[in-house]
């Protein structure tokens, strides 16, 4: 019966351990079983099926390998409303802490399981119910083989009679299994077979505590059916065996007594030996001691004698730095310095300035400076460089003196009347180039001795330039032939100066051009040959390309750029760009003298070449961008501030002559200034070159400003003929200046204001003429234009004065005879009029302008005399056309 039942357990439900795989995702089951749930209480008596709902339930078991560890796990499984297994809970059975089967339930079918990890352990765990004993025990038994198996432990068992489920399990195993004992000391049956699918790898007691298990349960089968009196006769014998423990152990005295004398002589002799053994550990520490002392001395010798010997290899180099080879200083205390013994200066210098490096932290270790020996060197060194520095300073001075004494001596050097000579530098710097080598090994030894020596390089050549400048400019002015133009350009007076300011002065120009083209190239070169001789770091050389550049000798600078090699990595200063300046204003100053006297004379032959020189010196300025160039800037500077101040006096001494005008008696027709100005201004567009474009035009607004304000004060003397006089003049302005005005925007600006001038003045004087001729006329119709703004046209006709019949008096007044006025007011615009080519422009202007005024006095008379009749306009223009 039991079998039968068990071929129908769920646990053999091959379907539902598939639905249960499905519904987990794939893990392997194992084992898979319907339950019961429902909730109950650790230690309660609750029956079955009151006051809870029992849940119908799956508990799967499956299993998973994790490398060497195999993980268990307990799944809960529920089924959803279509009837479909779905998760509910999982628990790990390492967790399992306790399996309890309730007393409160006869048929022993519920249980609990206690895990240890739960969240809340005062909430009871669910009540689990199975069908049968059977499903009962193989589910839990299958649970303890695994945790035996897997975990290596078993969770505390509580209401289980192990005797019942050993017998169970053996009676339900076809083939009889290897047992073991359990921890709990009761042996349980853990076979399996495979029709049951319960499988127990490991056995839970073994093969004779099976038997004894057999045999005991033989001896007392009679009583396995009460289990009161079965326990109390365990009791009785287990109290028997320990009462012969006992006996056995008293019986055994003899022998006790025998080990214990054993183990006290054992303990004597493990005395004896660790005595021993303390005074061999004693000697052996003295030893060691022994040996390190002697290994301490060892190491300190070694030490010392590598020290001794490094000390010696380190003495020996200090002596070798001491020592002075006597050709060095003989060569520093008192040896020549003639060329032929410039080599052998230079190697004492190279031997000195590495002698005294050599001498200092860090090349020199700083322990050894603090050496009286090396104080004493150091010193006796200090010596040697300052007389060395005292005798090539002194040298220095007066070899710059000697070699341009030499040259000054010398006439044939210089220009000569008849004779332009450019100055020649090769010699000097050849002979300079000699000691720049010496120069920077003074600038490495002493950087104050380069002081004075600068100082007497540049007073020295300073005399030469000046000399060459002089004699060069006086030569200059008196070889360049020149008509001296007049500077009286816009005076009032007629005469042949007209004529003199045609003359050819382009030769003022080029000799100045000429004098800036030999010096400034010159004097560049003089400043980079002075900054890199003279050992200043900054750079002294002017762009590639610039017109200060044309000349330039670049052997000069290929020489002393090879000087300037030991001093690539001299950073440029404020200070040393501020001595350097300092340097080149004495190297240069009062060269200036002879560039001002060549600009005042070509100012004085012609004024306006001012605008040549003012182009040619600004084309020079944007070429010197170097540092070395420096002062050289500034004298270009100065010539142009000396070229615009002579020429701002040319512009204020012709705006003198012009305002001279207006102080004359009445002038009528076109002034002079007007046709001389136009002819000024051709000649100064001739002379614009470069830059000078701006000092033209300023010249431009001020003489144009001073022209107009003098012919307003002019025409004002006269009010009576003063818009006839701006008017002409107005024109022959524009006349003049048609052409120019045409490609100078400044003109062309003062040619507008002109030509707005001269439109307001034909007005005013037109609008005169026509009065005067037909004031009677045009008065009645500006009344008649009054008298609109306040009264309807109708009421006109009845005003005082403005009658129909005043009406013809007028008409009959002006109108009568209108070839006469019209001939009269021609007559007029004729009579003040000096420039004749004005008059047809005028009179057409005056025609139109009648006209205009007389189509308006008839369209007031229509509007207003609708029935009076007057000559029609179309009748006034033919007459007017025919006049």
């Amino acid at each position: 019966v039991k079998k039968l039942e068990m071929a129908k357990s769920s646990a053999d439900d091959v379907e539902l351990r598939r639905a249960c795989e499905t519904a987990m995702e794939g893990s392997k089951v194992v084992l898979s079983i319907r339950v019961a749930k429902s909730r109950g209480v650790w230690g309660k008596s609750n029956k079955i099926g009151k006051g809870q709902m029992a849940k119908p339930r799956v508990l799967a078991i499956s299993t998973k390998e994790k490398g060497p560890q195999t993980k268990a796990f307990l799944h809960v499984l529920k089924y959803s409303n279509g009837g479909v297994l779905e998760p509910a809970k999982l628990y790990k059975l390492k967790h399992l802490s306790k399996v309890e089967v309730l007393t409160n339930d006869p048929s022993g079918c519920t249980f609990m399981l206690g895990f240890d990890n739960l969240r809340s352990q005062s909430v009871a765990p669910p009540q689990w119910t199975m069908r049968n004993i059977d499903d009962r025990n193989r589910l839990l038994l299958y649970i303890l083989n695994l945790c035996k198996d897997v975990l290596g432990r078993l969770p505390k068992v509580v209401g289980i009679d192990v005797v019942e489920m050993a017998l169970w399990a053996k009676e339900n195993t076809p083939v009889v299994s290897k047992k073991r004992s359990t921890q709990d000391g009761p042996a349980t049956d853990v076979a399996a077979d495979s029709d049951m699918k319960v499988t127990v790898e490991k056995e839970l007691v073994s093969q004779a505590e099976e038997e004894d298990m057999e045999a005991l349960l033989g001896v007392y089968v009679m009583g396995i059916g009460e289990a009161e009196a079965f326990s109390e006769r365990l009791k009785r014998e287990l109290h028997a065996l320990e009462a012969a423990n006992v006996h056995a152990i008293l019986e055994s005295e003899p022998l006790v007594d025998e080990v214990l004398q054993g183990l006290e002589a054992a303990a004597s002799c493990v005395d004896d030996m660790d005595e021993w053994l303390g005074i061999f550990n004693v000697k052996l520490r003295h030893m060691r001691e022994d040996i390190e002392s002697i290994e301490t001395r060892n190491n300190q010798l070694e030490m010392q004698s590598v020290n001794n010997k490094a000390l010696i290899e380190e003495l020996d180099k200090l002596l070798e730095r001491l020592r002075i080879p006597s050709e060095y200083a003989t060569c520093l205390t008192g040896g020549s310095f003639d060329e032929a013994r410039m080599l052998q200066n230079i190697e004492a210098c190279e031997w000195l300035t590495g002698a005294l490096s050599g001498l200092e932290p860090p090349t020199l270790d700083p322990s050894f400076a603090k050496i009286r020996a090396v104080r004493e060197k150091r010193t006796e060194l200090e010596k040697l460089k300052t007389t060395f520095v005292r005798r090539a300073s002194e040298f220095l001075r007066n070899y710059f003196a000697s070699l341009v004494d030499f040259m000054i001596s010398d006439k044939s050097y210089f220009s000569q009347r008849g004779q332009l000579k450019r100055p020649d530098h090769a010699d000097l710097r050849f002979k300079c180039r000699t000691y720049a080598r010496l120069l920077q090994h003074l600038k490495s030894l002493d950087k104050n001795c380069l002081g004075p020596l600068r100082k007497a390089y540049c007073s020295s050549l300073n005399l030469l330039l000046r000399r060459e400048a002089r004699e060069f400019a006086n030569e200059l002015r008196a070889s360049t032939k020149a008509s001296r133009n007049p500077t009286v350009w816009l005076e009032g007076s007629t005469g042949s100066n007209q004529n003199v300011n045609n003359a050819d002065t382009s030769t003022v120009s080029e000799a100045y051009a000429k004098m800036l083209t030999i010096f400034i190239p010159l004097l560049v070169d003089e400043s980079s040959f002075f900054s890199h001789f003279m050992c200043f770091g900054v750079s002294a050389l002017a762009p590639p390309g610039s017109p200060a550049n044309g000349n330039k000798s670049n052997d000069d600078d290929l020489g002393i750029m090879d000087i300037d090699d030991n001093d690539e990595n001299d950073n440029k200063s404020i200070s040393e760009l501020g001595a350097l300046n300092e340097s080149l204003r004495d190297l240069l100053d009062g060269i200036q003298e002879d560039f001002y006297a060549v600009v005042d004379w070509a100012y004085k032959i012609d004024p306006l070449r001012c605008i040549s020189m003012h182009g040619i010196t600004e084309r020079y300025i944007s070429g010197q961008k170097a540092d070395a160039a420096g002062y050289v800037r500034l004298l270009l500077d100065a010539l142009e501030e000396r070229i615009t101040a002579q020429f701002t006096r040319f512009v204020d001494e012709a705006c003198h002559q012009i305002e001279r005008n207006e102080r004359n008696v009445r002038q009528m027709g076109v002034l002079s200034y007007i046709p001389r100005f136009a002819t000024l201004a051709t000649r100064m567009e001739q002379y614009i070159q470069g830059q000078s474009r701006d000092l033209v035009d300023q010249a431009y607004i001020k003489f144009i400003g001073v022209m107009f304000a003098t012919l307003d004060k002019i025409a004002q003397t006269d009010p009576k003929y003063a818009d006839i006089i701006l008017l002409e003049n107005y024109a022959a302005f524009q006349n003049s200046l048609y052409d120019l005005a045409n490609v100078v925007p400044t003109l062309a600006k003062f040619y507008h204001q002109a030509s707005e001038s001269y439109e307001q003045a034909c007005t005013r004087h037109i609008s005169v003429i026509i009065y005067y001729q037909f004031e009677r006329l045009f008065q009645f119709a500006r009344r008649i234009e009054d008298l609109m703004y306040t009264i309807t046209p109708e009421e006109i006709p009845f005003q005082l004065g403005l009658s129909k019949m005043d009406l013809r008096k007028v008409v009959k007044s002006s109108l009568s005879g209108v070839d006469k006025h019209i001939g009269a007011m021609y007559k007029k615009l004729q009579k003040n009029l000096t420039s004749e080519e004005l008059l047809p422009s005028l009179w057409d202007k005056c025609k139109k302008e009648f006209l205009d005024k007389y189509d308006s006095f008839a369209q007031l008379v229509a509007k207003i005399y609708s029935s009076e009749t007057i000559p029609s306009v179309t009748e006034m223009r033919e007459i007017l056309a025919a006049m």
